[in-house]
């Protein structure tokens, strides 16, 4: 069978399996397992153990729970409540300014969770009521909550970004590094946006802030101190990775242990809130190894029938300039967010992907940021974007998927801005981790 009917094939099962409601990790493993039975026979299972152990068997995975049961444990125990109010307060009596802050908060969430649907869902239902309430826009506010929470994959710690540096065997703190100015220039221009178009259209956003400007001193000080130790917590997650002093692994520990002294020092520390988030996080761990492996499976068995040979003289045949091909890559995955999420995503595409843009002569951190900006806004790309429905989970009767499909799409703008700057050019990605690590 030749790779080009071999593929197809794979690519309809998938496409099947996803239309029925196949669970994914069982759906990719056992789709590579039996295609793979017909046409190499029993030697195919000789993949699952090594498969395994290439996949089970890595350090940089066990970042994974960690970051996860971090992000459980802040915003279970209400810190992430408390990180919103320190940075309304901050804003302070400007119009527009609770959008301003639920960017910036609902990015840092979303950075706890570490992936897109955990984190829109749960910004959501910290941020949306309130706005509503004091008569912000349906759309303004529907939009500032999907994108700020889809930004939490591209702020370290991000679990996309270990995904791929595991698959890949690139560095984990370059890629966190190299994710700061693009997240920076993401939030910047949206929050510019905020700014001018409720200048532009007053009815936007009410000029009041709300139940913070009624707040005596001594609430102020205990917000604006909760709001402070928990971005410092952020910081300092990130920091020990950038100064060497923790590995990626290493700073998820941090992460928790840093996490727990801050819902004790509040008072928020209940032992219901650790058990509850202990067990959500085994949940979410079991569910991403099975995708994980599956994933790995899939990938493993179609880049050994020759699928990287395939797309090579496929892009060659073309003959399309390198960055020509750098762009057709994107469009796929672009393709694939409307019906995959961004783990999936990255474990299909990462190890197919990387090489081809390496063997073009470009940098496998810069490829490894346009995927995950590229993932941002493929999966919340109307209509079939899947982080749409998330929001429309928790969104009040009233909100209708219209209302959601032209609340992101503004944003959804700007972030394609972003990812077309980062592609042409490089130097926006590659200049911080390069000076703070050096030059590979």
């Amino acid at each position: 069978m030749s790779i080009e009917v071999l593929t197809l094939i794979l690519i309809g099962c998938i496409l099947a399996s996803f239309a029925l409601g196949a669970p994914v990790g069982l759906a990719l493993g056992g789709i590579a397992m039996g295609i793979g039975y017909l046409t190499w026979g029993e030697g195919i299972f000789n993949l699952i153990p090594t498969t395994i152990e290439s996949s089970y068997f890595s350090f940089i995975l066990l970042a994974i729970p960690l970051y996860i049961y971090m992000g459980q444990l802040l915003t279970r125990s209400g810190i992430g409540d408390a990180m919103f109010n320190a940075s309304q307060m901050l804003i302070g009596r400007v119009r527009g300014s609770l959008a301003i802050s639920v960017i910036g908060v609902c990015s840092m969430i979303g950075a706890m969770v570490g992936i897109i649907g955990a984190g829109i869902m749960t910004s959501g239902s910290i941020a949306l009521k309130p706005m509503l309430e004091r008569g912000y826009d349906k759309r303004l506010a529907l939009g500032v909550i999907m994108a700020g929470g889809g930004l939490g994959i591209l702020i370290p710690p991000s679990i996309p970004m270990i995904m791929y540096s595991a698959t890949t065997q690139n560095s984990v703190g370059r890629m966190f590094i190299a994710a700061i100015v693009p997240a920076l220039i993401s939030i910047v221009l949206m929050v510019a946006y905020v700014i001018i178009s409720c200048k532009l259209n007053p009815a936007k956003a009410p000029l009041d802030t709300g139940s913070e400007a009624k707040m005596t001193r001594k609430q102020k000080v205990r917000t604006a101190r909760d709001g402070f130790f928990s971005l410092l917590l952020i910081v300092a997650v990130l920091g020990s990775i950038i100064t060497g002093i923790a590995t990626p692994t290493e700073s998820g520990a941090i992460g928790v242990f840093g996490a727990i002294l801050l819902a004790i020092a509040f008072k928020r520390f209940r032992l219901e809130m650790f058990k509850t988030s202990g067990f959500e996080t085994a949940m979410l761990v079991s569910v991403s190894m099975w995708i994980i492996l599956g994933a790995s499976l899939f990938s493993n068995f179609h880049m050994l029938s020759g699928v990287q040979n395939m797309v090579a003289d496929f892009t060659h045949d073309l003959g399309l300039p390198p960055i020509a091909v750098i762009i057709l890559l994107q469009v796929v995955m672009l393709l694939l967010g409307f019906i995959i999420d961004e783990m999936i995503i990255v474990l299909m595409c990462a190890p197919l992907f990387t090489p081809i843009a390496v063997s073009l002569g470009y940098d496998p951190i810069w490829f490894g940021i346009l995927m995950i900006l590229n993932i941002e806004i493929a999966v919340q790309t109307p209509p079939y974007g899947f982080a749409l429905f998330y929001l429309k989970g928790i969104a009040p009767p009233g909100v209708t998927m219209m209302d959601i499909y032209r609340s992101i799409t503004p944003f959804i703008l700007l972030k394609l801005c972003v990812l077309i700057l980062c592609m042409l050019f490089p130097e926006v990605v590659l200049w911080l981790p390069n000076t703070l690590m050096g030059e590979n």
